[in-house]
């Protein structure tokens, strides 16, 4: 992995992606964040050596890096997802890459359900703990000691800090933001009326199919590390509907101006 980490950070080098100071993952939904960012130099997954390619339709797959906010930043159009049949090697891949390119702090977004009816759709929730329900690790590899500790700690993945300032933005804009735990499952399946009773026994507030495995690589990688989900369909168990995933892009739309001034402040004190 070493090996393919340096040609994909070398290309990426040679293409002008120099110096950046944090790192963005944009989920289903959230691509607009875009519009607010001066952009230098983007490529295509699929031209970057060594990278996995985005394989979902709602996902772009473009690797951005710009300026925000006077900040350099690089930025994930589109993540990927052990339900596409990548490793979870693959879906942290460009973890590493852009800690290898310089980023200190990633930000994470993602779209959720809510298990916790007391928090409703088009309303976002700071992700203050997690469960890793995916079945295995992404530092469960051989040689994974030649990047970082191996008995990485995660008593407090999230970085407080940062939730601190996220919850003194919100407020002082009106946003409403939840503060819960994040159940992260395999997909592509929603989940049935049972496994929703389950999750909410475990103490999940909203369950998911990313961002906890880039969580696990950036404090591997020593990283300070927010995530953020946009709430896109509630998850009652006994009143349970059918799906729509059009429904929760237009959920995840809704929120998303709310998400872009967490993050644009944010990223101002950083």
């Amino acid at each position: 992995m070493i090996k393919y980490i340096e040609e994909t950070v070398d290309y990426l080098k040679s293409r002008g992606f120099e110096n950046p100071e944090i790192g963005i993952i944009l989920g289903t939904g959230l691509g607009q964040l875009i519009d607010d960012i001066e952009i230098l130099k983007e490529v295509s997954y699929n031209h970057i050596p060594n990278f996995p390619t985005a394989t979902v339709e709602f996902h772009k797959g473009k690797l951005i890096y710009g300026i925000l906010e006077g900040k350099n930043v690089i930025v994930m159009q589109g993540r990927f997802h052990l339900y596409e049949g990548y490793t979870l090697q693959d879906v942290t891949y460009p973890v590493r890459i852009m800690e290898k390119l310089g980023i200190k702090t990633l930000l994470v977004s993602n779209a959720s359900g809510a298990i916790n009816l007391d928090f409703k759709k088009g309303e976002l929730m700071l992700i203050e703990d997690h469960i890793n329900l995916q079945g295995s690790s992404p530092l469960a590899f051989k040689g994974v000691e030649q990047l970082g500790e191996r008995f990485t700690d995660m008593s407090a993945p999230y970085d407080i800090e940062i939730n601190t300032t996220f919850k003194n933005i919100a407020k002082a804009n009106n946003i409403t933001l939840h503060e819960g735990v994040y159940a992260s499952v395999f997909g592509p399946q929603l989940e049935t009326r049972a496994e929703y009773r389950m999750l909410k026994i475990m103490g999940a507030d909203a369950v998911g199919m990313s961002t906890v495995p880039e969580i696990i690589v950036a404090n591997h990688l020593k990283l300070k590390v927010a995530a953020v989900s946009v709430l896109t369909d509630e998850c009652d168990p006994d009143n349970l509907e059918p799906i729509n995933i059009e429904d929760i892009i237009a959920s995840a739309a809704k929120a998303e101006p709310n998400m872009i001034t967490l993050f644009k402040e944010l990223i101002q004190t950083l």
